[in-house]
């Protein structure tokens, strides 16, 4: 019998907390809670979960920090909680390490449905590390480089100016598929279907905060947006990302 994986919940609300713990263990995960900020980094450190449901607003540390800090000790897949829903602070949530994130109030089904689908995309970049040792030297694995940044995709690493940039698998994925082509427009609905998997899991909302996550770690020229229609990687650095009506660098 495969092992179940372990979500931790991070959440002060406790009503809240043991909803979303008994809707996890009856989709057959194990679950364990912590209340405040230090008790979530402490209690991730010592589980070493698979997934953690991280709240935004809590007592002694916030969600962000608390997820800068888990994340710093090891990578691991983070579906932020949050009451408020601004641009800004979702954008800083995938800057410091989230995901995905929930708005507040959410349905279970919802939930249990982000869960999955983020678990998918961290086992299909496991999956695609070890195809990439296995197949060591494969031209079709060779490194891409976009200007400043390079991707590596055997390794699933990407750096700019050669310092190494922590991304996320979803993001990893997102810039990875726009970059298979560049020059070529995709849009939203394209994107949440191949990057997501589920367009129905998440938005279009989701898709523009990735991309200004993206733009904030690796420079607010590596995606151009074409207003109206999607996004689409510069085909060069000689490009004119602003010049032909289609600006939008920097804004999603």
């Amino acid at each position: 019998m495969k092992p179940s994986r372990t979500v931790l919940v991070i959440e002060d609300e406790a009503s809240i907390a043991q909803a979303v713990a008994a809707r996890l263990r009856s989709e057959g995960f194990a679950v364990e809670i912590a209340g405040d900020g230090p008790t979530g980094v402490e209690t991730c450190r010592r589980i070493r979960p698979d997934l953690v449901v991280l709240d935004l607003m809590l007592p002694g540390l916030d969600g962000l920090e608390v997820c800068e800090r888990i994340q710093a000790d090891r990578s691991v897949p983070v579906l932020m909680l949050t009451a408020r829903d601004s641009e800004a602070d979702l954008v800083l949530g995938f800057t410091v390490g989230a995901d995905d994130y929930l708005t507040k109030p959410f349905s279970s089904r919802e939930l249990v449905a982000r869960v999955h689908a983020i678990l998918r995309r961290v086992d299909r970049a496991r999956a695609e590390i070890e195809r990439g040792a296995a197949l060591d030297g494969d031209p079709g694995l060779g490194l891409q480089e976009l200007g400043s940044v390079t991707i590596d995709p055997a390794r699933r690493v990407v750096t700019r100016n050669h310092d190494v940039i922590h991304l996320t698998p979803t993001e990893f994925d997102l810039l990875r598929f726009l970059a298979a082509r560049p020059g070529t427009v995709r849009t939203r609905e394209e994107l949440l279907a191949e990057v997501w998997g589920e367009p129905m899991v998440s938005s279009g909302r989701t898709v523009d905060s990735h991309i200004r996550a993206l733009r904030r770690k690796l420079g607010s020229d590596i995606v151009r947006t074409v207003h109206g229609v999607g996004y689409a990687i510069a085909e060069s650095e000689s490009d004119d990302l602003s010049g032909d009506g289609l600006s939008g660098l920097g804004t999603a």
